[in-house]
Protein backbone atom coordinates (compact mmCIF):
# COMPACT_ATOMS: atom_id res chain seq x y z
CA UNK A 1 0.00 0.00 0.00
CA UNK A 2 0.93 3.33 -1.06
CA UNK A 3 1.12 6.63 1.60
CA UNK A 4 0.64 9.90 -0.02
CA UNK A 5 0.46 13.40 1.58
CA UNK A 6 -2.04 15.97 0.33
CA UNK A 7 -1.30 19.55 0.04
CA UNK A 8 -2.68 22.77 0.20
CA UNK A 9 -3.71 23.59 -3.53
CA UNK A 10 -2.45 26.20 -5.58
CA UNK A 11 -2.74 27.00 -8.96
CA UNK A 12 0.84 26.17 -9.94
CA UNK A 13 0.65 23.16 -8.27
CA UNK A 14 -2.34 22.35 -10.44
CA UNK A 15 -1.39 24.08 -13.16
CA UNK A 16 0.39 20.40 -15.02
CA UNK A 17 -3.69 18.71 -14.96
CA UNK A 18 -5.81 21.96 -15.47
CA UNK A 19 -6.85 25.11 -13.75
CA UNK A 20 -7.21 25.44 -9.85
CA UNK A 21 -9.12 28.71 -9.52
CA UNK A 22 -11.58 30.93 -7.22
CA UNK A 23 -12.45 34.68 -7.42
CA UNK A 24 -9.93 35.52 -5.22
CA UNK A 25 -6.82 33.75 -6.65
CA UNK A 26 -8.31 35.13 -10.82
CA UNK A 27 -7.44 39.16 -10.12
CA UNK A 28 -8.53 41.79 -11.92
CA UNK A 29 -12.14 41.46 -13.62
CA UNK A 30 -14.80 44.23 -14.86
CA UNK A 31 -16.98 45.77 -12.58
CA UNK A 32 -20.78 43.89 -13.51
CA UNK A 33 -24.06 44.83 -12.46
CA UNK A 34 -24.33 48.33 -11.84
CA UNK A 35 -21.26 48.07 -9.95
CA UNK A 36 -22.15 45.67 -7.34
CA UNK A 37 -19.89 42.92 -8.92
CA UNK A 38 -16.95 42.24 -10.12
CA UNK A 39 -16.96 39.67 -13.47
CA UNK A 40 -14.04 37.14 -14.34
CA UNK A 41 -13.89 36.23 -18.09
CA UNK A 42 -12.56 32.88 -19.08
CA UNK A 43 -11.45 31.15 -15.57
CA UNK A 44 -10.73 28.07 -17.20
CA UNK A 45 -10.48 26.58 -21.01
CA UNK A 46 -13.37 24.53 -21.64
CA UNK A 47 -12.83 22.13 -24.31
CA UNK A 48 -14.36 19.34 -26.24
CA UNK A 49 -12.68 17.48 -29.19
CA UNK A 50 -16.13 15.81 -30.09
CA UNK A 51 -18.27 18.08 -32.33
CA UNK A 52 -21.54 15.74 -31.34
CA UNK A 53 -20.72 15.94 -27.70
CA UNK A 54 -23.10 17.93 -25.29
CA UNK A 55 -22.11 20.29 -22.70
CA UNK A 56 -23.84 18.72 -19.44
CA UNK A 57 -24.45 20.96 -16.54
CA UNK A 58 -24.65 18.14 -13.15
CA UNK A 59 -24.88 18.79 -9.66
CA UNK A 60 -23.36 15.65 -7.14
CA UNK A 61 -23.90 15.56 -3.63
CA UNK A 62 -20.85 13.64 -2.21
CA UNK A 63 -21.50 12.34 1.39
CA UNK A 64 -17.98 13.47 3.74
CA UNK A 65 -15.38 10.81 3.86
CA UNK A 66 -12.81 11.18 6.56
CA UNK A 67 -8.52 11.38 6.31
CA UNK A 68 -6.87 8.97 6.11
CA UNK A 69 -8.55 8.11 2.78
CA UNK A 70 -8.08 4.90 0.82
CA UNK A 71 -8.20 5.89 -3.03
CA UNK A 72 -8.50 2.61 -5.36
CA UNK A 73 -8.91 4.12 -8.86
CA UNK A 74 -8.54 6.92 -11.38
CA UNK A 75 -10.97 8.25 -13.99
CA UNK A 76 -10.54 10.42 -17.24
CA UNK A 77 -12.34 12.25 -19.65
CA UNK A 78 -10.16 11.74 -23.02
CA UNK A 79 -12.23 14.58 -25.11
CA UNK A 80 -13.78 16.97 -22.50
CA UNK A 81 -12.82 19.63 -19.50
CA UNK A 82 -14.23 18.81 -16.50
CA UNK A 83 -15.22 21.32 -14.24
CA UNK A 84 -16.30 20.93 -10.50
CA UNK A 85 -17.39 23.99 -9.03
CA UNK A 86 -18.05 23.97 -5.07
CA UNK A 87 -21.62 24.69 -4.20
CA UNK A 88 -21.67 23.80 -0.78
CA UNK A 89 -18.46 22.28 0.45
CA UNK A 90 -16.16 22.52 3.82
CA UNK A 91 -13.07 20.94 1.91
CA UNK A 92 -12.21 18.35 -0.47
CA UNK A 93 -10.08 16.49 -1.71
CA UNK A 94 -8.42 16.25 -5.29
CA UNK A 95 -6.18 13.37 -6.31
CA UNK A 96 -4.64 13.56 -9.49
CA UNK A 97 -1.66 11.84 -11.64
CA UNK A 98 -0.59 13.04 -14.95
CA UNK A 99 -1.21 10.87 -18.10
CA UNK A 100 1.73 8.96 -19.77
CA UNK A 101 2.36 8.59 -23.36
CA UNK A 102 0.42 5.21 -23.71
CA UNK A 103 -2.64 7.08 -22.14
CA UNK A 104 -2.26 5.25 -18.92
CA UNK A 105 -1.10 7.10 -15.68
CA UNK A 106 1.29 5.94 -12.69
CA UNK A 107 0.45 5.64 -9.30
CA UNK A 108 3.79 6.38 -7.93
CA UNK A 109 3.06 10.42 -9.53
CA UNK A 110 -0.39 10.52 -8.10
CA UNK A 111 -0.44 14.09 -6.37
CA UNK A 112 -3.17 15.16 -3.85
CA UNK A 113 -4.40 18.64 -2.86
CA UNK A 114 -6.94 19.72 -0.35
CA UNK A 115 -9.53 22.40 -1.52
CA UNK A 116 -11.78 24.47 0.23
CA UNK A 117 -14.71 26.79 0.09
CA UNK A 118 -14.69 29.00 -3.27
CA UNK A 119 -12.01 26.52 -5.12
CA UNK A 120 -13.06 25.25 -8.34
CA UNK A 121 -11.11 23.04 -10.55
CA UNK A 122 -11.00 22.33 -14.08
CA UNK A 123 -9.20 18.96 -15.20
CA UNK A 124 -7.71 19.32 -18.95
CA UNK A 125 -8.87 17.21 -21.23
CA UNK A 126 -7.34 13.30 -20.33
CA UNK A 127 -6.27 14.04 -17.38
CA UNK A 128 -6.31 11.39 -14.49
CA UNK A 129 -8.30 11.64 -11.16
CA UNK A 130 -9.93 10.17 -8.38
CA UNK A 131 -14.13 11.36 -8.08
CA UNK A 132 -14.45 13.88 -5.69
CA UNK A 133 -14.36 13.13 -2.06
CA UNK A 134 -16.01 15.88 0.27
CA UNK A 135 -14.10 16.14 3.78
CA UNK A 136 -15.97 17.37 7.11
CA UNK A 137 -19.56 17.34 5.93
CA UNK A 138 -21.59 16.82 2.97
CA UNK A 139 -20.58 19.18 -0.09
CA UNK A 140 -22.82 19.54 -3.03
CA UNK A 141 -20.78 20.31 -6.55
CA UNK A 142 -21.85 22.01 -9.81
CA UNK A 143 -20.16 19.89 -12.56
CA UNK A 144 -19.60 20.69 -16.38
CA UNK A 145 -18.36 18.26 -18.98
CA UNK A 146 -19.29 17.48 -22.77
CA UNK A 147 -20.32 13.72 -23.17
CA UNK A 148 -22.01 11.79 -26.18
CA UNK A 149 -22.94 8.35 -24.35
CA UNK A 150 -19.81 6.88 -25.88
CA UNK A 151 -16.90 5.17 -23.48
CA UNK A 152 -14.51 8.27 -24.11
CA UNK A 153 -17.12 9.92 -21.81
CA UNK A 154 -15.62 8.28 -18.75
CA UNK A 155 -12.89 6.13 -18.28
CA UNK A 156 -11.91 4.20 -14.98
CA UNK A 157 -8.68 2.21 -14.23
CA UNK A 158 -8.41 0.66 -10.71
CA UNK A 159 -5.20 1.08 -8.82
CA UNK A 160 -3.12 -2.30 -8.63
CA UNK A 161 -3.68 -2.14 -4.67
CA UNK A 162 -5.04 0.92 -2.73
CA UNK A 163 -3.43 4.53 -1.75
CA UNK A 164 -3.63 5.75 1.73
CA UNK A 165 -3.94 9.47 1.31
CA UNK A 166 -3.35 11.52 4.60
CA UNK A 167 -3.11 15.84 4.82
CA UNK A 168 -1.23 17.78 7.36
CA UNK A 169 -5.00 19.50 7.40
CA UNK A 170 -6.90 17.29 9.40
Amino acid sequence: MRELLAHPISAEAFAPFGRAFSATSLGGGISANQGSAVRFDQCAPLISTRAHAAPNLVVFRAEPRTLPFEAKLLERHAASTQVFIPMVISRYLVCVAPTLPDGGFSVDQLQAFICGPGQAIAYAPGTWHHPMVALDTPGEFSMLVWEDGTPLDCEVRQFPSSVTVHSLQT
